[in-house]
């Protein structure tokens, strides 16, 4: 079994019913990249990819979708949550 792809919910902001923001996070097999689509309420699509096998790549993209999910810059233990992820569909 492969899971190819996660998709993750934002926190939801005071007085306001749907999270902030979606992510979709896949990699098909045998990609060198990591695509990750992030969603916002009235907001087009933005698609990021994420090169698997670099280390600085992952990181960057995981302090973005932090901030873009959670609306704040995150300590390095909440960054790691989303650097798990992404490293989760690099191997």
């Amino acid at each position: 079994m492969r899971i190819t792809s996660i998709e993750l919910a934002g926190s939801v902001e005071k007085g306001k019913r749907l999270p902030r923001a979606f992510a979709k996070v896949s990699r098909t097999a045998d990609d060198q990249y990591i695509e990750v689509t992030i969603l916002r309420p009235n907001c087009p699509d933005r698609k990021h990819m994420v090169q698997a096998d670099c280390e600085e790549d992952i990181r960057s993209m995981a302090s973005c979708l932090q901030h873009t999910l959670a609306g704040y810059d995150g300590t390095n233990s909440e960054i790691e949550e989303y650097v798990r992820v992404l490293q989760y569909l690099a191997d």
